[in-house]
């Protein structure tokens, strides 16, 4: 009796171990689950007390019902194609869940137990199914433009949300937050979220490479030509705009509102869901501020930075979590890049003007190439004064102007905090090292009075090019009034250095009365003197008409009426003398005319184009 009883002892020993192991293992998948989903999922003690074995036994049994006819492996159509069908479905699942909980506290050794077991995982299989086919056929329903009205938080309501949306978005919608509710709350958040988030990440990158954004490696960067990485540019900043503000955020919506029961899995998916692709986006621009760098290259680089750091708000709304701090941060980085690069290739800008070492003269004295060039690139730096202020706050010192050796913001356009705007220093800078270097090139003139006029010339080109743009307004009228001051004084030059042995040709008027041949030896004097002026001049040039029709004027001012008065008093102690004609070159009514003929570079003089290394030095006034 013993040896039949034996085998039969040790199954029912091995049977009850197996089964207190899985109601071990069901208790606690249960109840860890109610760890992080509102406690209305899960009854309070007080309700659950109140059952019966019984009537929790009877539930599993109605449950089975339902369950089983809506088993995944025998039924092929939609649960919720059959919303009445659908919420009861749902309620069984709560009604199972909850009978467990009870014989597991209650009644352990209840054969219902494992039978409850087998139907939640044929419920689950059911909801995964159904997950899966909302996810899968329903996309229209999902897309990022339709659920950009909802809430990020997952708190509010989605018929409130959803004013907008159709009736077949709200019950899409409403339909995954439902399955996934009963599926965390019956400890199945893993396999709802690995299926949701599978499917919902693929809609992130078809949507990312609808819109032109690719993944890119340095090395392939680094080979494209400009006019390839220029169109990449200009769609990136397309791209970004409607990743952040519909895309990414969108899609935090949905994540959020369908995952509403717990924030460590709305966030975690939500990061999984995102994380590879907008790191992918965000690293675009880093990648570009790698490549070689040249002055041209600085705008794009500013419009990369305008672009990200306009969106900055948008991106740490949306990516705000501990789980995105990686996409954050690589927003930043590529900023910080952007930052450092543009800086650099101002800093290389800078040095490009102090170092150059061109020995060509601008003809005549006027407006060198390098004036040109470098003042075409700063007053274009304006069209991104915004951007610019961004970049330079923290890379230049505004407060006692440093770098400037004079003052040149005597009454400057000020900041809030009373302080000159960082991109106005770094502009009035980069003028003062253009204008040091071209007081440099100025010495290599032989004739002193063509190096003044060639200042002069050069600094009216530059106040010209700040008042026409926005230069004007980052400077300050005391800059443009300072500058012109300077060039006066730079015309003034030229014309005591030019015009001085003209003047003294003629005798002073209170000088005694000459005698005749004095008289013939002051016009010889003049005549040589003034032609060779004119002769020299005129081949000289002066383009701002304003500048040249000042300094034609002054010059005749001081020329004509003391050439006149001679003229006047002492022509009558020559009449009679031969070959008057050859003596007396000019008539004072002349003069006007032969200074109409200056500063129109009509002729080429040696004396424009000659260095001389015996030439004065610093032509700057100080």
């Amino acid at each position: 009796m013993r040896l039949t009883e034996t085998p039969r002892s040790n199954i029912n020993t091995f049977m009850a171990k197996k089964r207190m192991s899985t109601l071990f293992f069901l208790s606690s998948k249960i109840l860890s689950s109610s760890n992080s989903f509102p406690t209305s999922s899960i009854p309070s003690s007080p309700t659950v007390y109140k059952f019966t074995k019984s009537m929790m036994e009877e539930n599993i049994e109605n449950a089975e019902l339902i369950i089983r006819r809506w088993d995944p492996n025998s039924s092929s159509t939609s649960l919720f194609q059959h919303r009445d069908e659908a919420r009861e479905f749902l309620k069984s699942v709560k009604r199972l869940r909850q009978a467990m909980h009870f014989l597991v506290s209650e009644h352990s050794a209840s054969n219902k137990l494992v039978l409850a077991q087998n139907l939640m995982i044929i419920a689950m299989k059911r909801l995964e199914k159904e997950l899966y086919l909302i996810l899968s056929f329903q996309r229209d329903q999902l897309d990022p433009e339709s659920v950009s009205g909802l809430s990020s938080d997952g708190s509010s309501n989605l018929e409130s949300k959803e004013e907008k949306g159709s009736e077949e978005q709200i019950t899409t919608r409403s339909d995954l937050k439902s399955i996934v509710d009963c599926m965390i709350s019956s400890g199945y958040s893993k396999e709802c979220v690995k299926v949701y988030k599978l499917f919902r990440k693929s809609i992130v990158d078809e949507g990312l490479y609808l819109l032109g954004v690719e993944r890119f490696r340095f090395s392939q960067i680094r080979k494209m030509n400009w006019e390839a990485l220029d169109h990449l540019i200009k769609n990136w900043l397309n791209a970004v705009k409607i990743a952040v503000k519909t895309l990414f955020t969108a899609e935090k919506s949905l994540c959020y509102y369908v995952f509403s029961a717990s924030q460590t899995i709305r966030e975690s998916c939500f990061t999984e869901i995102t994380e590879e692709s907008a790191t992918n986006l965000f690293r675009f621009p880093e990648l570009i501020s790698m490549c070689k760098k040249s002055p041209e290259r600085s705008f794009p680089l500013m419009e990369l930075h305008e672009g990200l750091s306009s969106l900055w708000a948008e991106i740490e709304s949306t990516f705000n979590s501990e789980s995105t701090s990686a996409i954050r941060l690589q927003a930043i980085s590529s900023l910080l890049r952007l930052r450092d690069s543009v800086c650099a290739i101002l800093s290389d800008f800078e040095s490009t003007i102090q170092k150059d070492s061109s020995k060509t003269l601008a003809v005549g004295g006027g407006i060198h190439t390098l004036t040109r060039t470098a003042m075409n690139y700063i007053s274009s730096l304006t069209d991104h004064r915004t951007t610019l202020s961004d970049i330079f706050a923290d890379s230049f010192p505004t407060g006692n102007h440093a770098s400037l050796p004079e003052s040149y913001f005597e009454s400057p356009p000020m900041s809030d905090d009373g302080s000159t705007p960082a991109v106005s220093v770094c502009l009035a800078r980069l003028i003062l090292v253009l204008l040091c270097k071209l007081d440099r090139k100025a010495e290599a003139y032989k004739d002193v009075s063509l190096s003044y006029l060639f200042m002069a010339n050069n600094l009216q080109f530059i106040i010209q090019m700040v008042t026409t743009t926005r230069l004007r307004i980052l400077l300050g009228e005391d800059w443009v009034l300072k500058h012109a001051k300077k060039v006066r004084k730079y015309a003034s030059n030229y014309e005591t250095m030019a015009w001085t042995k003209v003047f003294l040709s003629l005798p002073d008027k209170n000088f005694p009365d000459l005698q005749p041949e004095a008289v013939k030896e002051c016009f010889r004097r003049f005549n040589a003197a003034f032609e060779e002026e004119h002769k020299k001049q005129t081949s000289w040039i002066v383009s701002d008409g304003k500048l040249r029709d000042g300094l034609k004027a002054s010059i005749a001012k001081k020329l004509v009426p003391a050439y006149r008065e001679f003229y006047g008093k002492y022509l009558v102690l020559l009449n009679g003398q031969k070959n008057l004609e050859m003596l007396i070159r000019f008539c004072p009514d002349d003069l006007d005319n032969y200074l109409s003929d200056l500063f129109h570079g009509v002729a080429i003089s040696d004396s424009s184009s000659s260095p001389s290394s015996s030439s004065p030095r610093g032509f700057m006034p100080r």
